[in-house]
């Protein structure tokens, strides 16, 4: 099997920064056209605004894209939403609020891509959920609730649409070095980032690109016989 990769067009959520924005760049400088979709418009050639959560607004994006860019072959779902709250203070419309973009707009993005996929015969979809799917995270119940789903959509999407060409797979960061994981810290929800770092056998906290990497991995025509897997990339927190 050759080894270079056929460029093609690529859909990122949560594009705009952290881990998102590191998957664009990666996935650009390996030769494919990339677009994003987010909340905001980013600074990608390819920007598109859409919540995850509007099915509508998913489908008149792709529209876009299928018009400008072409077909969309890999789809990464990085778009996401955090929560810190305990159990019994989280109330309904919290806990609806982490599913529906950590787990709703994962359905929603893979449904409007699937179809052009399927009729090409090739695809790549990689999720991104979180390593606190193996582990539990105290305050944050309703949002590793969200992403455990988001694996087990991972794992049956993978038996279901294997048969077509099409590969799913998830990558679960660990302790990665964002804004999002910044706020947190400084609002006091991750305890000492140090003592973290002193845990993690590689000793540093996870880059965005180190994420990318592996996406750009499960991405590419190797990965061909790679799905239904959850590829930790946290260091060796968790094993």
């Amino acid at each position: 099997m050759s080894t270079t990769n056929t460029p093609r067009v690529a859909l990122v959520t949560g594009g705009g920064s952290g881990i998102g924005k590191a998957i664009v760049e990666r996935l650009s400088a390996d030769g494919h056209q990339v677009a994003t979709l987010d909340l905001q418009p980013s600074d990608a050639p390819h920007s598109y605004v859409a919540d995850v959560t509007d099915r509508a607004a998913i489908d008149a994006a792709l529209t876009r894209i299928h018009d400008e860019l072409g077909t969309v072959g890999i789809l990464v779902n990085a778009a996401g939403l955090d929560g810190f709250k305990p159990f019994l203070k989280i109330s309904f419309e919290d806990w609806q609020r982490v599913v529906n973009v950590n787990l709703h707009g994962v359905f929603h993005m893979i449904q409007a891509v699937l179809p052009e996929m399927i009729e090409t015969g090739w695809g790549r979809i990689v999720n991104i959920s979180s390593s606190s799917t193996h582990s539990g995270t105290p305050y944050m119940s309703h949002y590793v609730s969200a992403k455990s789903g988001v694996n087990g959509l991972t794992k049956s999407l993978a038996l279901e649409y294997g048969p077509a060409g099409v590969t799913v797979n998830a990558v679960p960061p660990g302790f990665i070095d964002t804004p999002m994981l910044r706020k947190a810290a400084d609002k006091g929800y991750l305890g000492d980032i140090d003592k973290t770092i002193e845990a993690t056998p590689v000793r540093r906290m996870g880059l965005p690109e180190d994420i990318a990497a592996a996406v750009a991995f499960l991405a590419s025509e190797e990965a061909s016989y790679i799905t239904g897997q959850i590829l930790g990339v946290n260091g060796g927190r968790n094993t």
